[in-house]
């Protein structure tokens, strides 16, 4: 059996659902644990910063696994489980993420597996598939649907543009000065000389921000969802025709869930400060995105 941890936002968890998806495809027996979203005490608080984002989906269908079926792969989440990690590591089946991509990852039988997975190579040949299981509520705000259908009447092309808790000083060292506005210029550029009079809305935590940088008919700032309903923006990014996509898996499965056969994906060359950007390597494992370094430059 194998057990997929699901954890972080919502883009990350898409990517462990898809990674689980991916796994049931193969004929595997595949589950996914939840638990980290529990709460932890009595008064249902949770621990985890997060809320289980997958289940504001319509019929997403999925296993998840038994307590049983976890201690059995890597041990008990008290003392003894902790013990029997430390003192008989062979025991143990827990595949931990270290890096963008694990060829070995998809031949495992039986192990529980923890890690984010943005890599598109490991899901990207069952996509179709998971546009159709993904599938979004009806949303109660009516400018949603009227974004929806003036986004498909144009050639439009979302812009994300991430800033939040990438400004806090530890994410800034990881995530920061990556898409810059050099990366902007060049991305959106890009996308003018592809689409000939292409229109750009805009995505951001910091809707002020993008008003102040982005300023003219060309560019329409999304502001209509908050809060939870936050999660229909990576909608309202799937219904544009392209997709600039900040270093964030909010806007990398808003592009990838866009039904547009001929759509143009643009991503920054790294996702976090510590990598390496190597075309041939990235082009493999992103097969049809386009790559934009810090410095604008288009790789």
């Amino acid at each position: 059996m194998i057990i997929i941890q699901v954890a972080g936002g919502l883009g990350n968890q898409l990517q462990q659902y898809a990674l689980y998806r991916k796994f049931v495809s193969m004929g595997k027996e595949a589950r996914l644990d939840l638990s980290w979203f529990a709460p932890v005490n009595q008064k249902g608080e949770r621990f985890a910063p997060r809320e289980l984002e997958l289940s504001y989906f319509d019929r997403l269908v999925y296993e998840e696994c038994t307590p049983e079926e976890k201690t059995r792969l890597i041990g008990s989440d008290g003392l003894w489980g902790k013990l029997r990690r430390r003192l008989l590591p062979g025991s143990v089946r827990w595949f931990r993420e270290t890096q963008m991509y694990h060829p070995e990852l998809l031949k495992l039988e039986d192990a529980y597996v923890s890690g984010y997975f943005a890599c598109e190579k490991y899901y990207g040949d069952i996509l179709y598939s998971l546009r159709e299981k993904i599938q979004f509520p009806e949303s109660a705000n009516p400018e949603n649907r009227r974004l929806a259908e003036e986004m498909g009447s144009c050639e439009s092309v979302s812009v994300h543009i991430r800033r939040g808790d990438y400004l806090d000083p530890e994410n800034a060292a990881m995530f920061g000065n990556i898409c810059t506005e050099a990366y902007y210029r060049s991305a959106i550029g890009l996308l003018r000389e592809l689409c000939g009079k292409p229109h750009f809305y805009l995505f951001s935590d910091d809707a002020d921000y993008a008003r102040g940088h982005f300023c003219g008919e060309e560019y329409t700032v999304v502001d209509v969802n908050h809060g939870r309903d936050s999660f229909y923006d990576m909608q309202l990014m799937s219904r544009c025709k392209h997709n600039i996509c900040a270093n964030s898996t909010f806007s990398f499965w808003g592009a990838r869930l866009n039904e547009n056969e001929s759509k143009t994906m643009v991503r920054p060359t790294i996702h976090k400060n510590s990598q390496r950007f190597v075309k041939e390597e990235m082009e493999a494992l992103w097969k049809g995105w386009r790559f934009v370094s810090p410095e604008g430059e288009l790789k």
